[in-house]
C-alpha cells in the first residue's frame, strides 16, 4: 500500500475547493427525502401517501437526470447549476410552504422537484478527468465513492434530526437553504469545459449502446438494487428481532465498511491490471456471506461490515471505467443515466425484495443481492480493465462523432 495517489490528488490544483463544495452541495439533496416523506404524513395521516409522494420524486429526477447532464456537456456545467440550484430551491420552498389541506398536490410539485433536482454528481464525475489524471485519477474516483458513503450516513440524519427538533416544513426549508448557497458556490468552482468541435455531438443511442458503457450502467443499477433491497431486509431483521434501533446501527456499520474499504482502495498503487468484474465478485461474495450470518445479530453485524468492506472500491472502480470509456462531449450525460438506472434500480429492488421477505424470509434477501451482484459479474467480463498507465479518454473527432458513425467510431463498437 502506498499514498501516492493521495499526496497527488491533494497536490492538483482545484482538487480540495472542487471536492469540499460537491460534497456540501450533495448533501440538501440527501437531508430532502426525511423532511418530506414525515410532510406528506402528517399532512394526510397515511405513509402511503408518504411513499406515493417519494416515489413521484423519484420519477422526475431519474426523468429529468439524463436531460440536464446533456445539457451540461453542450453549454458548460456552470450555467445548468446555477439554474437548476435555483428553480429546485424555490420548488422546495414550494413544497414546505403548501397548505395541509392541499396535500394532495405533493405529488405533481414532488415532481417537479424531482426534475429540478441539479446535476451535482454527474458533473463532479465528469470534470475529474479534466483536472487529474494518471493513480490520481483512479484515486478521485475512490475518494468520491467514499465520501458517498459518508453523505449517506449524514445527509438523513441531518433531516430527521431537523424533523424530531422542529418540524418537517422547517427541514425542507433547511434543505432549500442550504441548495441555493451550496449549489451555488460549488457551480463557481467548476473547472474550465473542453472546447469541444460544435459538430462532435453524440446521440443517446450511441452513448448508451455500446458494448462497453450499456453493461456498466446496467451493473450499476443492478447493484443499487440489490443495496436497497439490503436495506428493506435490514429493517426487516430488525423488526423479527424487536430491536429496531439496531436497523440503524446495522445501517451504519455497512456505511463504515465501505468507507474504510474505499479508503484503503485509494491508497493501493494500481499497477496491476485491474478488472473490474472481479470487483463484481468480491461484492457478491460479501453479500452471500451474510445469508450465513442472519442467526443472530452480532453475526449479522460482522457480516455487513466485511461486506461493506467491498462496495467502495468496486462503485469507484466503475466510475472510473465508464468515465475513461465515454469521450468528454458525453461524460455528463453518461452519468445522467447512470443516476437514472440507480433510481431505476431503487424502486425495483425495494418491491422485488418485499416480496420475497414476505414469502421466503429475511435471509433470502441477502441471496437475491448476491445474485444480482453475480448477474453483473457476467455482464462486466467483456469491460476492459484498468491499466497502471493508461492513455487520455476517448475524445471523438468530426470523422467519428456526427451522424455519419455507421461505419465506425462509437456505433463500431455497439453491442
Amino acid at each position: 500500500m502506498e499514498l501516492s495517489g493521495y499526496r497527488e490528488l491533494w497536490r492538483a490544483h482545484g482538487v480540495m475547493p472542487l471536492l469540499v463544495a460537491s460534497l456540501l452541495a450533495r448533501l440538501p439533496m440527501l437531508a430532502t427525502m426525511v423532511p418530506i416523506a414525515f410532510l406528506a404524513k402528517d399532512a394526510s395521516g397515511s405513509f402511503r401517501w408518504a411513499g406515493v409522494v417519494a416515489g413521484a420524486y423519484s420519477i422526475g429526477t431519474a426523468i429529468a437526470g439524463p436531460v440536464w447532464s446533456r445539457a451540461a456537456d453542450r453549454r458548460g456545467p456552470r450555467g445548468v447549476l446555477l439554474l437548476t440550484g435555483i428553480a429546485w430551491s424555490v420548488a422546495l420552498l414550494a413544497i414546505a410552504l403548501l397548505p395541509a389541506e392541499l396535500h394532495r398536490l405533493l405529488p405533481v410539485l414532488a415532481v417537479i422537484a424531482g426534475a429540478l433536482v441539479p446535476p451535482v454528481m454527474q458533473t463532479l464525475r465528469a470534470a475529474w478527468p479534466r483536472v487529474v489524471q494518471g493513480s490520481a485519477l483512479r484515486t478521485a474516483y475512490s475518494v468520491d465513492a467514499t465520501a458517498q458513503e459518508l453523505l449517506f450516513m449524514v445527509g438523513p440524519m441531518l433531516g430527521a434530526t431537523a424533523v424530531s427538533v422542529a418540524s418537517p416544513r422547517l427541514g425542507v426549508l433547511l434543505a432549500a437553504a442550504m441548495s441555493a448557497v451550496f449549489i451555488w458556490w460549488y457551480a463557481l468552482r467548476q473547472p474550465e469545459p473542453v472546447a469541444h468541435d460544435q459538430h462532435a455531438k453524440v446521440t443517446a443511442r450511441q452513448l448508451l449502446w455500446h458494448r462497453y458503457r450499456l453493461p456498466l450502467i446496467l451493473s450499476f443499477g443492478l447493484w443499487v438494487m440489490s443495496f436497497n433491497g439490503i436495506s428493506l431486509g435490514i429493517v426487516a431483521f430488525a423488526d423479527e428481532h424487536g430491536q429496531r434501533l439496531i436497523a440503524g446501527i446495522f445501517e451504519a456499520v455497512w456505511a463504515f465498511g465501505s468507507l474504510v474499504g474505499g479508503a484503503v482502495a485509494g491508497a493501493l498503487p494500481g499497477r496491476r491490471t485491474s478488472y473490474l468484474w472481479r470487483r463484481a465478485a468480491l461484492v457478491s461474495l460479501g453479500m452471500l456471506l451474510c445469508v450465513f450470518a442472519t442467526w443472530s445479530p452480532v453475526s449479522l453485524g460482522v457480516a455487513l461490515m466485511v461486506s461493506g468492506l467491498t462496495l467502495a472500491p468496486a462503485i469507484g472502480a466503475l466510475y472510473e471505467r465508464l468515465g475513461a470509456l465515454t469521450p468528454d462531449v458525453a461524460r455528463t450525460e453518461v452519468f445522467g443515466w447512470m443516476g437514472s438506472a440507480a433510481m431505476g434500480g431503487a424502486a425495483i429492488g425495494a418491491a422485488v425484495s418485499g416480496a420475497v421477505i414476505e414469502s421466503f424470509g429475511v435471509r433470502y434477501v441477502w441471496l437475491l443481492a448476491a445474485v444480482l451482484a453475480a448477474a453483473s459479474m457476467v455482464l462486466l467480463l467483456r469491460v476492459p480493465p484498468e491499466q497502471g498507465s493508461e492513455p487520455e479518454p476517448e475524445r471523438p473527432s468530426e470523422a467519428d462523432a456526427g451522424p455519419e458513425l455507421a461505419a465506425g467510431g462509437l456505433l463500431g463498437e455497439s453491442t
